[in-house]
């Protein structure tokens, strides 16, 4: 699953403040995202991150991030 930074992830389950889409802040092993709703930020494990995703909806890369080709 391809997820990078500034990306918003709509997940299945919902936020306690009503809201279902996420803003990715930081990848890895573990994510860090926050509300669109409220702006809580949480960590989650990639593997429960990846399993409760919906969609994703292409976000704005932030300038200081470089992607590096796929092999």
């Amino acid at each position: 699953m391809d997820i990078s930074v500034g990306d918003i992830l709509k997940l299945k389950k919902q936020h306690p403040c009503g809201s279902r889409e996420w803003e990715v802040l930081r990848t890895g092993a573990d994510f860090r995202l926050k509300c669109s709703g409220c702006g809580r930020q949480i960590m989650i494990a990639r593997r429960l991150l990846e399993k409760n995703v919906k969609e994703i909806m292409p976000g704005q890369r932030p300038e200081n991030v470089t992607t590096q080709p796929s092999s």
